[in-house]
């Protein structure tokens, strides 16, 4: 698992169980449920890392309909919805992109 040693395996699977549904996904809650949100910003920072497929130093719109895999190889895509919503909250500066910097406070938000 990409997360292991970042993120507790429980942790992940109950933030993962409670975002089946689709349209479901609450980055906010996710990130709390996950544990992310009471990380250092070192573990933040290695989160992003793992989210960040093509190591470009940002999350694209391609690589957050993904998100949910980077947690585990069958959870599900993101819808369109989601994804917008998503790449919205955490793109501060416009760009269409998320940066590790962005990133970090969208997960302390």
């Amino acid at each position: 698992m990409a997360f292991a040693g970042i993120l507790n395996d429980a942790d992940i699977t109950a933030a993962l169980a409670a975002c089946q549904a689709a349209d479901s996904f609450k980055h906010k809650e996710f990130f709390a449920k996950v544990g992310l949100a009471a990380k250092t910003p070192d573990v933040i920072k290695q989160a992003f890392a793992v989210i960040d497929q093509d190591k470009s130093g940002f999350i694209e719109e391609d690589e957050l309909k993904l998100f949910l895999q980077n947690f585990s190889a069958s959870a599900r895509a993101l819808t369109d919805a989601e994804t917008k919503a998503f790449l919205k909250a955490g793109d501060s500066d416009g760009d269409g992109m998320i940066g590790v910097d962005e990133f970090a406070a969208m997960v302390k938000a």
